[in-house]
Protein backbone atom coordinates (compact mmCIF):
# COMPACT_ATOMS: atom_id res chain seq x y z
CA UNK A 1 0.00 0.00 0.00
CA UNK A 2 0.85 3.21 -0.79
CA UNK A 3 0.95 6.48 1.46
CA UNK A 4 -1.59 8.15 -0.17
CA UNK A 5 -5.14 8.03 0.71
CA UNK A 6 -7.43 7.83 -2.44
CA UNK A 7 -10.40 8.15 -0.20
CA UNK A 8 -9.61 11.87 0.12
CA UNK A 9 -11.87 13.93 -1.94
CA UNK A 10 -8.99 16.69 -1.78
CA UNK A 11 -6.26 15.00 -3.28
CA UNK A 12 -3.51 16.23 -5.17
CA UNK A 13 -3.85 14.91 -8.40
CA UNK A 14 -0.90 16.31 -10.30
CA UNK A 15 1.63 14.76 -7.16
CA UNK A 16 -0.15 11.68 -7.67
CA UNK A 17 0.39 11.69 -11.02
CA UNK A 18 3.96 12.23 -10.45
CA UNK A 19 5.01 10.01 -7.99
CA UNK A 20 2.92 7.25 -9.50
CA UNK A 21 5.74 7.48 -12.40
CA UNK A 22 8.14 5.94 -9.60
CA UNK A 23 6.46 4.56 -6.89
CA UNK A 24 5.29 0.95 -8.04
CA UNK A 25 2.91 0.14 -6.09
CA UNK A 26 1.14 3.27 -5.79
CA UNK A 27 0.79 2.78 -9.64
CA UNK A 28 -0.79 -0.31 -9.08
CA UNK A 29 -3.15 0.75 -6.39
CA UNK A 30 -4.17 3.57 -8.77
CA UNK A 31 -4.64 0.29 -11.73
CA UNK A 32 -6.74 -1.23 -9.39
CA UNK A 33 -8.62 1.63 -8.21
CA UNK A 34 -10.59 2.23 -10.96
CA UNK A 35 -12.73 -0.82 -10.37
CA UNK A 36 -13.46 0.16 -7.26
CA UNK A 37 -16.88 0.03 -5.96
CA UNK A 38 -16.21 3.32 -3.77
CA UNK A 39 -16.69 6.25 -5.92
CA UNK A 40 -13.76 8.76 -4.42
CA UNK A 41 -11.80 6.00 -4.83
CA UNK A 42 -12.49 5.13 -8.34
CA UNK A 43 -12.41 8.85 -9.45
CA UNK A 44 -9.37 10.09 -7.82
CA UNK A 45 -7.46 6.58 -9.50
CA UNK A 46 -9.30 7.61 -13.16
CA UNK A 47 -8.29 11.04 -12.95
CA UNK A 48 -4.98 10.09 -12.43
CA UNK A 49 -4.45 7.54 -14.76
CA UNK A 50 -6.07 9.90 -16.98
CA UNK A 51 -3.38 13.12 -16.84
CA UNK A 52 -0.81 10.27 -17.04
CA UNK A 53 -1.69 9.00 -20.01
CA UNK A 54 -2.26 12.33 -21.27
CA UNK A 55 1.32 13.52 -20.42
CA UNK A 56 2.83 10.60 -20.35
CA UNK A 57 0.93 7.84 -22.36
CA UNK A 58 4.38 5.13 -23.08
CA UNK A 59 4.26 4.51 -19.61
CA UNK A 60 0.76 3.53 -19.22
CA UNK A 61 0.57 1.80 -22.65
CA UNK A 62 1.74 -1.86 -21.77
CA UNK A 63 -1.43 -1.80 -19.86
CA UNK A 64 -3.27 -1.47 -23.35
CA UNK A 65 -5.11 -4.68 -22.66
CA UNK A 66 -6.36 -4.47 -19.19
CA UNK A 67 -8.49 -0.68 -20.06
CA UNK A 68 -9.75 -2.50 -23.45
CA UNK A 69 -11.40 -5.22 -21.25
CA UNK A 70 -12.83 -2.41 -19.47
CA UNK A 71 -14.42 -1.26 -22.82
CA UNK A 72 -16.35 -4.28 -23.18
CA UNK A 73 -17.32 -4.20 -19.29
CA UNK A 74 -20.94 -3.82 -18.61
CA UNK A 75 -20.51 -1.31 -15.70
CA UNK A 76 -20.87 2.24 -17.06
CA UNK A 77 -18.28 3.18 -15.03
CA UNK A 78 -15.45 1.12 -16.16
CA UNK A 79 -16.51 2.06 -20.07
CA UNK A 80 -16.11 5.33 -19.19
CA UNK A 81 -13.03 5.28 -18.06
CA UNK A 82 -11.58 3.46 -20.85
CA UNK A 83 -13.12 5.29 -23.94
CA UNK A 84 -11.18 8.13 -22.30
CA UNK A 85 -8.06 6.19 -21.47
CA UNK A 86 -7.53 3.98 -25.10
CA UNK A 87 -8.35 7.54 -26.71
CA UNK A 88 -5.28 8.99 -24.85
CA UNK A 89 -2.76 6.10 -25.63
CA UNK A 90 -3.51 6.02 -29.26
CA UNK A 91 -0.61 8.87 -29.69
CA UNK A 92 1.95 6.05 -29.17
CA UNK A 93 0.22 3.08 -30.26
CA UNK A 94 3.10 1.82 -32.69
CA UNK A 95 1.72 -1.63 -32.69
CA UNK A 96 -2.22 -0.70 -33.91
CA UNK A 97 -4.09 -2.27 -30.72
CA UNK A 98 -6.67 1.08 -31.57
CA UNK A 99 -7.17 -0.50 -35.37
CA UNK A 100 -7.86 -3.96 -34.04
CA UNK A 101 -10.30 -2.86 -31.68
CA UNK A 102 -12.21 0.70 -33.93
CA UNK A 103 -15.42 -1.31 -34.44
CA UNK A 104 -15.81 -2.11 -31.09
CA UNK A 105 -14.89 1.20 -29.40
CA UNK A 106 -16.90 3.58 -31.62
CA UNK A 107 -19.80 0.72 -31.88
CA UNK A 108 -20.80 2.24 -28.66
CA UNK A 109 -22.03 5.44 -30.17
CA UNK A 110 -25.05 2.81 -31.98
CA UNK A 111 -25.64 1.73 -28.51
CA UNK A 112 -28.64 2.93 -26.06
CA UNK A 113 -26.90 4.75 -22.93
CA UNK A 114 -26.21 8.50 -24.27
CA UNK A 115 -23.73 9.13 -21.46
CA UNK A 116 -20.96 6.68 -23.09
CA UNK A 117 -21.88 7.61 -26.76
CA UNK A 118 -21.52 11.16 -26.11
CA UNK A 119 -18.01 10.39 -24.62
CA UNK A 120 -17.00 8.69 -27.85
CA UNK A 121 -18.15 11.29 -29.43
CA UNK A 122 -15.83 13.41 -27.13
CA UNK A 123 -12.87 11.42 -27.25
CA UNK A 124 -13.12 11.02 -31.56
CA UNK A 125 -10.81 14.05 -32.52
CA UNK A 126 -7.55 13.00 -30.07
CA UNK A 127 -8.03 9.21 -32.15
CA UNK A 128 -9.06 11.56 -35.18
CA UNK A 129 -5.17 13.58 -34.45
CA UNK A 130 -3.35 10.51 -33.50
CA UNK A 131 -4.41 7.91 -36.31
CA UNK A 132 -4.45 9.67 -40.27
CA UNK A 133 -5.29 5.96 -41.44
CA UNK A 134 -8.81 6.44 -39.85
CA UNK A 135 -9.79 9.44 -40.36
CA UNK A 136 -12.44 9.30 -43.10
CA UNK A 137 -14.44 6.80 -40.92
CA UNK A 138 -14.32 8.56 -37.67
CA UNK A 139 -15.96 11.54 -39.91
CA UNK A 140 -17.90 9.12 -41.11
CA UNK A 141 -19.49 8.09 -38.19
CA UNK A 142 -20.01 11.12 -36.58
CA UNK A 143 -21.95 12.44 -39.24
CA UNK A 144 -23.96 9.19 -38.92
CA UNK A 145 -24.51 9.88 -35.31
CA UNK A 146 -28.38 10.23 -35.80
CA UNK A 147 -29.00 6.98 -37.60
CA UNK A 148 -26.50 4.83 -35.64
CA UNK A 149 -27.55 5.97 -31.47
CA UNK A 150 -30.78 4.01 -30.82
CA UNK A 151 -31.42 5.59 -27.43
CA UNK A 152 -33.83 8.05 -26.89
CA UNK A 153 -31.57 11.14 -26.37
CA UNK A 154 -29.35 10.71 -29.64
CA UNK A 155 -30.47 14.54 -30.52
CA UNK A 156 -28.13 14.92 -27.49
CA UNK A 157 -25.39 12.76 -28.61
CA UNK A 158 -25.76 14.94 -31.67
CA UNK A 159 -24.52 17.84 -29.55
CA UNK A 160 -21.14 15.87 -28.91
CA UNK A 161 -20.70 14.55 -32.18
CA UNK A 162 -20.64 18.39 -33.75
CA UNK A 163 -18.23 19.92 -31.12
CA UNK A 164 -15.97 16.75 -32.49
CA UNK A 165 -16.63 17.97 -35.77
CA UNK A 166 -15.95 21.18 -34.81
CA UNK A 167 -11.81 20.24 -33.56
CA UNK A 168 -11.80 18.15 -36.79
CA UNK A 169 -13.22 20.66 -39.70
CA UNK A 170 -10.30 22.54 -40.19
CA UNK A 171 -8.53 19.93 -41.00
CA UNK A 172 -11.22 18.05 -42.49
CA UNK A 173 -11.15 16.80 -46.42
CA UNK A 174 -15.09 17.16 -47.16
CA UNK A 175 -15.96 20.50 -45.27
CA UNK A 176 -19.47 20.11 -47.50
CA UNK A 177 -20.49 17.25 -45.72
CA UNK A 178 -19.53 18.20 -41.99
CA UNK A 179 -21.77 22.03 -42.86
CA UNK A 180 -24.76 20.08 -44.36
CA UNK A 181 -25.18 17.84 -41.05
CA UNK A 182 -24.10 20.79 -39.16
CA UNK A 183 -27.16 23.39 -41.08
CA UNK A 184 -29.49 20.29 -40.00
CA UNK A 185 -28.83 20.30 -36.53
CA UNK A 186 -29.84 23.88 -36.42
CA UNK A 187 -33.38 22.78 -36.29
CA UNK A 188 -32.66 19.56 -33.25
CA UNK A 189 -35.24 19.47 -30.30
CA UNK A 190 -32.37 19.66 -28.75
CA UNK A 191 -31.64 23.34 -27.01
CA UNK A 192 -28.03 22.20 -26.11
CA UNK A 193 -27.49 20.49 -30.07
CA UNK A 194 -29.18 23.77 -31.51
CA UNK A 195 -26.76 25.91 -29.33
CA UNK A 196 -23.64 23.40 -30.60
CA UNK A 197 -24.59 23.77 -34.50
CA UNK A 198 -25.04 28.15 -33.88
CA UNK A 199 -21.52 28.19 -32.37
CA UNK A 200 -19.94 25.78 -34.78
CA UNK A 201 -21.79 27.86 -37.62
CA UNK A 202 -20.43 31.27 -36.03
CA UNK A 203 -16.89 29.74 -35.76
CA UNK A 204 -15.92 28.40 -39.05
Amino acid sequence: MSNYNLEDKMIDINKLSQDALSDESLFKELVAGVKSKDNTIRSNSFRTLQLISEEEPEFLYPYWDYFYQMLGSKNNYHKYIAIYILANLTVVDDENKFNEIFDEYFKIIGGDKVMNASHVAANSPTIYKNKPELQSKIIEILLNTDTMHTGKQKELVKAYAIEALRKIYPDAPDKDKIMEFVKEQLKSSSPKTRDMASCFMDRC
